[in-house]
């Protein structure tokens, strides 16, 4: 599908709306009074965040928003609806004479955070308030979001499901620790991890994960379950027969992750009301995540960001991947008539061999796994101080590669388990082995599958980087 048109979507977000304030300065001593650093303070940001920020994601997309929420009459609400109305978002508020305007702030120095102080009012909100606000512009949108952030503004939102149900207008809620009958009817459920645990227990495996969401879905009567589960992406579960669909993390340097789930709500609404479908929506959203997260603070997603991104080459449902996922994975791509390329290694330090090679290893078939030995297994092989680089960095920078779709670890010193489970095509090793040398060669060829051997680039080597550069740091030298 072409990348959509956010222009003409209008989207109506009903949650907590709340002040992110930062207070960003210098922290270069330690108070005498208590052993805390000393923040010199140079510059007070505000920004809308919560519901405001999924609204201001929606049109920073391109499209318009309203909403609904509750503030205190206090000089916090008057920033938030003078940066949220400056943007062009319908600001339908309940003003408190009671309750304060939530407000975060979040003391910053030197990209790093340092404290956090919640200025908050828990509030118990009469919903026939809120009904009414959503009832004088639902007329106007094509989609309703439910940002809940368990700060009162949305506690029993029934009445605004069933008006929604009623005029054939999709319901995306994003939940918080409730009793999750309480969304019953709406459109779309995204919970992350910890909140889908407490409501379905604890599971497993990932086909454990998806019947536990499959029932949940029968009995709300939903019409899908996004289920965001950090590191590990996406996974969106629909009604009916349709097959799950896993959607790997954008590897990205991860600067901070707030505000991501509003990303995702905003992008998936704006995309939904644009026309796309659920997997299509679920995979800008995904793309929209990855970006925030690689900013400080909480920041919208522009549609050009979010296009380039869509746009740059990177194919769905490629990178990181649990051995459950890759499972799936590997039977859809198998289900296609793709052939599975599998290799494995250590892959301390990426150098130029190890690209040449992957990227010759894909031109063998139609996908490739790379399967990249833990912490633990490359110390017993290369021995202390390796590796040099993590298990996390060392999947992030694999995953990055044009050549590989999926990588995957493994905590043995074989990959022969992993490639039992997973039965590839042709099994593929870099460097001057004998066939019969290889590991796991007879495993694959037993199933019918092939193994081939492709040449490293010459003088290339981590073992051998790896010494060099320890030659290089040592005493006496310059």
């Amino acid at each position: 599908m072409p990348f959509p048109s956010f222009e003409n979507t209008n989207v109506l977000v009903v949650g907590d709306a709340m002040l992110d304030r930062y207070w960003h300065g210098s922290a270069d001593r330690v108070s005498a009074e208590a052993p805390v650093p000393v923040v010199k303070v140079a510059e007070v940001e505000d920004r809308p965040g919560g519901a405001a920020n999924v609204a201001l994601n929606i049109v920073a997309l391109g499209g318009k928003a309203s909403l609904v929420s509750v503030v205190g009459k206090d000089q916090e609400a008057r920033i938030l609806r003078n940066k949220l109305e400056t943007a062009g978002i319908n600001c339908v508020f309940h003003e408190s004479d009671s309750e304060r305007t939530t407000t975060k702030l979040r003391v910053i120095s030197k990209n790093q955070q340092l404290i956090r102080a919640d200025f908050e009012d828990i509030r118990d909100q009469d919903q026939a308030v809120i009904f009414r606000l959503v009832e004088s512009v639902i007329d106007q949108v094509q989609v309703i979001v439910l940002s809940d952030y368990d700060k009162g503004v949305i506690t029993a939102p029934e009445q605004i499901i069933r008006l929604a149900r009623e005029k054939k207008i999709p319901v995306l809620v994003d939940p918080k620790y409730k009793n999750f009958s309480i969304y019953k009817g709406a459109t779309v459920l995204k919970p992350n991890r910890p909140e889908l645990g407490k409501a379905v227990g604890a599971w497993h495996t990932e086909e454990d994960m998806v019947n536990r969401c499959k029932q949940l879905i029968g009995q709300l009567e939903l019409g899908a379950l996004l289920v965001t589960r950090d590191t590990e992406g996406m996974t969106l579960i629909e009604s009916g027969s349709a097959p799950e669909a896993h959607f790997p993390a954008h590897s990205r340097e991860v600067y901070d992750e707030s505000g991501a789930g509003d990303t995702v709500v905003a992008v998936f609404a704006a995309a939904i009301a644009a026309g796309c479908s659920f997997p299509e929506a679920t995979r800008l959203a995904n793309i929209g995540a990855g970006i925030a997260v690689s900013h400080m603070g909480v920041v919208s997603v522009s549609a050009p960001e979010l296009r380039r991104e869509a746009e740059g080459g990177r194919r769905s449902h490629r990178g990181i991947m649990t051995l459950d996922q890759l499972r799936i994975a590997v039977k859809a791509a198998r289900d296609k008539g793709d052939k599975i390329v599998f290799t494995n290694g250590c892959f301390d330090i990426l150098h130029a061999g190890h690209v040449d090679y992957l990227e010759e290893a894909r031109q063998l078939g139609d996908r490739l796994i790379v399967a990249i030995n833990g912490d633990a297994s490359v110390t017993r092989l290369k021995g202390e101080g390796r590796p040099i680089n993590p298990l996390d960095r060392r999947m992030i920078m694999l995953a990055g590669l044009a050549s590989v779709d999926w990588v995957v670890s493994f905590d043995g010193d074989t990959p022969e388990s992993l490639l039992t489970e997973i039965q590839p095509d042709i099994l593929v090793k870099g460097g001057d082995y004998a066939m019969e040398e290889v590991v796991g060669a007879e495993l694959v060829k037993s199933w019918g599958g092939e193994v081939k051997v492709v040449s490293l680039v010459e003088g290339c080597s981590t073992t051998s980087l790896v010494e060099q550069i320890r030659q290089f740091e040592s005493p006496g030298k310059d």
